[in-house]
């Protein structure tokens, strides 16, 4: 592992902060923002090594290896006890272009006895189609070698394919007790088939650890794939996790303003396309939240935006007075965005800038935090209490 000098990150109060992602779609394309590093941050920063438009990192269940989601269709991993970087082959095909690409993994909940991988990506299909896929197979890695994915197999896919190649989403969580698989499925710019329950386009679905449907989501009786469905009413969830009391909530990207994090119940609507917090693209209205009193209220909203890459629901380990409360990695606001959520409403509490977009977030087992940037050369960066 390399080394570097440590740094500390500025800290800027939330009411300085708010940027917009200037992007025409959900702010991939933002322009990155720079600070110069000052005193009175609370992290110390170390860099670690980099990695090639990365996407999701996550943590091999018992060790300090780092697996790494790179979008153009690579997957890597680190020990970090070592140094010593991998890769992993046996991984899908996906189709890379836009937003669309390798997206997110997942370890099951028995990973020590089964070595099980779950992986979400962008496949094709036939002419200019494509779609999410979820599958799982078996992670087997070398002594001292690289690893591999035996037996990769799709559970789920996203229904219809559609053109285009925005706003898939493909977030992967299980519940705290690692009987369900809850996965966020973005709109795919097919805003007519998100108040639909013919299709799983924008939203929550909840499966099996085989991919099947749940016994008992809210619209079981309404055939396939309503049987899948949690929630709906949703844009671009790019975040997805149970916090440290069991809820479930989701972070998403809106239009042009409208970010927002969801506290998810089952079988309830979250209003898009039919209300935001932010406009179209094209300058025209949205009606807002509170016009529609029949679909749930966002817990807390952003306008201008944050662009979300990803967020995680802390311990408390090392930053007692941040546990339980969400910290968001931010593409928009080159920020680490801390907000604490009481019941279904949330406030942001600070923010914590940084040089470039931050694209996921996730927490050691010591409590320290590792984010990975976004885009080429992406820097994996370990942060610690600053000193």
């Amino acid at each position: 592992m390399r080394q570097l000098n440590k740094i500390a990150l500025a800290l800027f109060p939330a009411a300085l902060a708010a940027a917009s992602c200037g992007s025409a779609q959900t702010g991939d394309s933002a322009a990155r923002a720079s600070a110069s590093p000052t005193s009175g941050s609370p992290f110390s920063i170390e860099e670690v090594t980099t990695f090639e438009e990365p996407w999701a990192i996550a943590f091999e269940p018992g060790t300090r290896t780092l697996f790494v989601t790179e979008r153009p269709g690579t997957m890597k991993f680190i020990d970090l006890a070592s140094g010593r970087k991998g890769t992993v082959s046996g991984i899908p095909q996906v189709a890379y272009g836009g937003q669309g690409g390798f997206a997110d993994l997942a370890f099951a909940p028995d990973y020590a006895s089964s070595h099980t991988i779950y992986l979400s990506w962008a496949e094709a299909g036939e002419g200019d189609l494509r779609g999410g896929a979820v599958g799982r197979g078996t992670l087997v890695c070398e002594k001292g070698g690289d690893c591999r994915v035996d037996g990769l197999k799709v559970i789920w896919r996203q229904v219809p394919k559609t053109a285009g190649a925005l706003q898939y989403a493909l977030r992967l969580t299980f519940s705290p007790d690692g009987k369900y698989l809850f996965v966020s499925s973005g709109d795919r710019v097919h805003i007519d088939s998100v108040q639909e329950l013919s299709s799983n386009l924008g939203k929550i679905v909840r499966l099996l650890p085989d991919g099947s449907p749940a016994l008992g989501n809210p619209f079981a009786d309404k055939g396939h794939p309503a049987d899948e469905i949690w929630t709906l009413g949703h844009r671009n969830p790019l975040g997805l996790k149970f916090d440290l009391n069991g809820q479930l909530w989701d972070l998403e990207h809106g239009p042009r303003g409208g970010d927002e994090i969801n506290r998810l119940v089952p079988g309830r609507n979250f209003g898009w396309p039919l209300v935001s917090a932010g406009d179209n693209y094209n300058g025209t209205p949205i009606p807002k939240n509170d016009t529609r009193p029949d679909l749930d209220l966002p817990a807390i909203t952003w306008n201008p935006v944050i662009a979300p890459g990803d967020f995680i629901f802390y311990s408390g380990k090392l930053w007692p007075q941040w546990k339980n409360q969400a910290l968001i990695a931010t593409l928009g606001t080159t920020s680490i965005v801390r907000v604490s959520l009481n019941g279904d409403k949330g406030t942001e509490e600070a923010r914590y800038k940084f040089d470039k977009r931050l694209r996921d977030i996730v927490e050691a087992a010591d409590g320290s935090l590792y984010v990975v940037e976004d885009g080429k050369g992406a820097r994996l960066l370990h942060l610690t209490p600053a000193k």
